[in-house]
């Protein structure tokens, strides 16, 4: 009689933290070299990390009653406690703060809302971006609530970044997907159009486009068809964005065979239930790791928004040194906002890494 062998057991592949410890002990501690160089390593970074906390927290200066102690040994942190209300919220009028954190909050709960697998469905994500985008302009602007007016101009800090960064990648992600059909479209005057917007702007540094979207365009425009200066600014990030993404979409579309197309033709699918049902879903794995890329240099962009008088929390954390007071502790400032900015970054990352791991599971 033959053998009857037991089935095999399913085991399940090493997680990532089982990854990196394998080689940290391997490249890290797999011979007496390394292990030399390893000790060195973690003693001057153990150093640096203890200098850091004892200037930065045991010997740092926390509230501005105590800021005549500020500069003999640790770190001023009484130039947040006494600026924060400025670097957080900007020009806009102190006894109107509490509308720009509604504001603020409006936009992030949009879109840890949109993060969730429930509100994956068209009607569901418009409907929920067009209340979180009406929610901000009216707290903000005011007047349509009866509250006291505040143009754009007055508008600044957290907020602005906030709303920036959202209504960039708002506009701009279809405005790519659109750039990166017409770019694949058979018909060369579509083609050409795209290929010379996209070629155009990613030729182009940022700040230009910015540039030229508020101090140029209205030099060329009707008086009723400039409109507010933030609005064209967003339209031109976006459109900037968009040029961009369109090429991580384009990428994309090349890594999916042409069966599928055919495939789908075989079936009797119209070119659009093609695209939507079984191609676009594809593209869109392909391009996440490289759009999750574009998503957070995008944030860190809006920074440049600076230099086109904008008061966003980067120009924010700058006035907020800029008294005689408060000039030495720059550093305190600029590692706050430091701060802010990485809590935003590394959530978007840590979502696109939940992302990818549920596409990869979805694969299996």
């Amino acid at each position: 009689m033959t053998d009857i062998t037991p089935a095999a057991v399913l085991v399940a592949p090493p997680s990532r933290f089982e990854i990196a410890r394998g080689r940290f002990l391997k490249y890290g501690f797999g011979s007496p070299l390394a292990i030399a160089i390893s000790i060195v390593v973690f003693a001057i970074l153990g150093w640096i990390a203890w200098s850091f906390l004892d200037w930065a927290v045991f010997n740092a200066v926390w509230s501005k009653e105590n800021v005549e102690q500020c500069g003999e040994h640790g770190a001023c942190w009484s130039v947040i406690d006494a600026r924060h209300r400025l670097i957080l919220f900007g020009t806009y009028p102190f006894e109107e703060h509490w509308r720009s954190t509604l504001a603020a909050i409006a936009i992030v709960a949009t879109v840890l809302l949109s993060c969730l697998p429930a509100m994956w469905q068209a009607r569901r994500l418009a409907i929920l971006w067009i209340v979180g985008f009406a929610t901000y302009y009216l707290l903000m602007e005011g007047s349509l609530l009866g509250l006291p007016q505040v143009t754009t101009d007055g508008w600044g800090g957290l907020s602005l970044t906030l709303f920036l960064f959202a209504a960039v990648v708002l506009l701009g992600m279809p405005m790519g997907l659109g750039l990166a059909l017409m770019r694949r479209s058979e018909m060369l005057i579509v083609k050409w159009f795209a290929v010379i917007i996209i070629d155009t702007f990613r030729s182009l540094p940022l700040v230009t486009t910015l540039f030229t979207a508020a101090v140029v365009l209205p030099l060329f425009l009707p008086s009723w068809l400039e409109g507010d200066k933030i609005w064209r600014v967003i339209f031109g990030f976006a459109l900037f964005f968009a040029c961009y993404q369109a090429e991580v979409f384009r990428g994309g579309f090349q890594a999916i065979p042409k069966g599928q197309f055919e495939a789908g033709k075989a079936l009797g699918l119209g070119y659009w239930s093609i695209l939507s049902q079984i191609v676009l879903p594809q593209v869109f794995r392909h391009a996440l790791p490289s759009t999750i890329n574009m998503v957070v240099v995008t944030f860190k962009e809006t920074a440049i928004v600076t230099i086109i008088g904008f008061f966003d929390i980067l120009a924010s954390g700058k006035t907020a040194f800029g008294t005689a007071d408060w000039a030495p502790y720059y550093i305190e400032v600029y590692l706050f906002v430091a701060a802010i900015y990485w809590v935003f970054i590394f959530s978007l990352g840590q979502y696109g890494e939940y992302l990818k791991g549920r596409m990869a599971l979805s694969e299996r």
